[in-house]
């Protein structure tokens, strides 16, 4: 059984966008107080849309909306047909919580599936979770993406490294989900006790942080595996599933029947030219619950142009590159931690792990220290001018100086979580962007 349709044309797809935009403004237009006093207030009713174009002219949804009409946001069904609610991390202000009908957590499961079908799985595989479960999204998001595509589901959420090596071994293990923070921590684990001739993972999928092609790397050469995927999504777009990297890993294939998908500049929030990086804005087409109308994820990424080569209808996305909230401004530059993720993997003699601190000299001028792992087996001789190489780079491609430390390989943390990768310590601010 195939979950991704085949005969799927730009123009039937853009049918089925129109439609499903059409049935979301009416549905919330009728159903969500807060979201016909936000059409009201734009002067739009839901005959007012009659082509793709017409979104536009939406008004935009933001977290800020989610948390101020906490503890129900966006919900545009009764309470009676409210069947789950998952919950975002929160780390500001209330959770923003999302309410799912039956039929939203049979679509979330479909397009999971959907997933799976790309990465190139069958019913043979097992599938070992390791995510968070609970209000999150992602651990019964993959446990459900597995039911309905029918693979094994072995549920072990993050744990710990001792009772995942043993059920990689136990359960013969072929394809591992996590975040890569925790692929490369296990993958570490593996190395390091000599289990690779006793595992069989082939794959790893990613999902929850973004990661450099060098830890990309570094995982896929530790752990022996013929593929790393990119999954992406949202608590607020269901979870995880809403598209992922086929086998050329070119860009995420994501599923434009369900989603509208817009770039618009983060400042002017108006559309960026065809291909270029803005911030990902999404409507919803199907949802019931908590649908969104031209939702700001603050996600940086670019609608990538052309076909894939393996034959997918489905259009792509690049990897996330960056949030436009985690920026951090130095010597008067904007900078994203993916900038200088992006400088680090491209260059020989490093390791994938890196922070960035921000600190205030006495005089009151700002410095930037980059703490950088040495790659493995590597030694401290020739750090020096690893770490000139290094600011050298971080100049010349983003224009700032900084200070580099060269640190040895495994002594910055690896966690179960999403890495935290800049310390802003200016004005006695400790806390992390």
């Amino acid at each position: 059984m195939s979950f991704i349709p085949k005969d799927l044309t730009e123009d039937k797809l853009k049918k089925i966008q129109l439609e499903g935009l059409k049935w979301t403004v009416g549905h919330v237009y009728n159903n969500s107080p807060f979201y016909r006093k936000k059409l009201d207030n734009a002067g739009i009713k839901p005959e007012d849309i009659r082509s793709l174009d017409d979104i536009q002219h939406l008004p935009l949804t933001d977290k800020d909306d989610l948390q101020k009409e906490y503890p129900f946001p966006l919900r545009s069904v009764p309470f009676e047909d409210i069947v789950r609610i998952h919950a975002s991390s929160g780390t500001t202000g209330k959770r923003k919580v999302l309410c799912y009908t039956q039929k939203d957590v049979d679509v979330w499961a479909d397009i999971f599936a959907r997933c799976y079908e790309t990465a190139g799985l069958t019913r043979k595989d097992r599938v070992q979770i390791a995510v968070g479960y609970g209000l999150w999204t992602a651990g019964v998001g993959f446990q459900a993406g597995c039911g309905r595509f029918g693979a094994m589901a072995v549920a072990l959420r993050p744990a710990n490294a001792d009772m995942h090596c043993e059920m990689l071994v136990d359960m013969e293990t072929t394809v591992f989900c996590s975040t890569a923070s925790m692929a490369l921590l296990m993958a570490e684990e593996i190395h390091k006790r000599d289990l690779l001739s006793k595992i069989k993972v082939k794959k790893i999928i990613l999902g929850a942080e973004r990661h450099s092609d060098a830890m990309r790397a570094r995982i896929k050469e530790l752990m022996g595996v013929d593929h790393v995927f990119d999954i992406y999504g949202l608590t607020e777009l269901y979870g995880p599933g809403t598209g992922l990297d086929c086998h050329l890993h070119n860009g995420i294939h994501y599923w434009a029947d369900h989603f509208i998908f817009e770039i618009l500049d983060p400042v002017s929030l108006k559309p960026v030219s065809a291909g270029q990086q803005g911030e990902l804005v999404v409507t919803t087409l199907r949802k019931e619950g908590s649908p969104l109308i031209r939702y700001r994820t603050y996600d940086v990424t670019r609608i990538m142009d052309g076909a894939c080569p393996c034959g997918s209808s489905f259009p792509m996305h690049d990897r996330i590159l960056g949030r436009t909230d985690d920026m951090f401004i130095y010597k008067a530059v904007n900078i994203y931690p993916s900038q200088i993720d992006h400088v680090l993997s491209r260059l020989d003699g490093i390791g994938s792990e890196f922070q960035i601190y921000l600190k205030q000299r006495e005089s009151g001028r700002d410095m930037m220290l980059i703490k950088v792992e040495r790659e493995a087996g590597a030694k401290n001789a020739d750090d020096d001018p690893l770490a000139e190489q290094v600011a050298t780079e971080i100049r010349r491609k983003i224009l700032v100086r900084c200070q580099v430390e060269i640190v040895d390989y495994g002594s910055l943390p690896r966690t179960e979580r999403k890495s935290r990768r800049v310390f802003d310590q200016r004005n006695n601010d400790t806390a992390a962007v």
